[in-house]
């Protein structure tokens, strides 16, 4: 459906920019410094294609094309070739997406931002649940008080 190229892009999973790099036969720092930006979500920050918003706090992906399409469909981020947003399933995969490649159960900061996520109604998976992601009641416990505040 393009919905999502039109209102944002996706997140690169590890590993991904260099593909994309190679791809456009481009060096990766180039293409950083050209296509791509950086932003944070559970206290990680990852790359994304660049934004064009023109004046809104959305935007479509600097490589959609409203006739062709993903410009760099081949080698697009794991989260664009997986969001499936129009699909009835689609939420799930961002889901999966978000509890495998941005959570960091190890971060006890990124534990605490996606514990308020949580909490202000934010949507997971069988699986994503705090204390499913940090079994050990103490170490979840001292994650969300702060007594614990660098990752392990």
């Amino acid at each position: 459906c393009r919905h999502g190229c039109r209102m944002g892009s996706g997140f690169f999973a590890e590993g991904e920019a260099e593909k994309l790099a190679q791809f456009l036969g481009m060096g990766v720092e180039e293409l950083e410094k050209a296509h791509l930006e950086e932003a944070e979500q559970f206290n990680r920050t990852l790359l994304r294609p660049k934004i064009l918003r023109e004046g809104r706090p959305y935007g479509r992906c600097t490589f959609f094309d409203e006739e062709k399409g993903c410009a760099i469909h081949d080698a697009k981020p794991l989260q664009c070739r997986v969001a499936m947003g129009c699909r009835p399933y689609g939420e799930k995969l961002m889901l999966w997406f978000m509890l495998n490649h941005i959570l960091d159960p190890e971060d006890p900061e990124s534990v605490r931002q996606y514990a308020s996520y949580l909490k202000a109604g934010g949507k997971t998976l069988p699986g994503g649940e705090l204390h499913t992601l940090v079994p050990d009641k103490e170490r979840l416990h001292k994650m969300l008080d702060y007594t614990t505040v660098k990752p392990w």
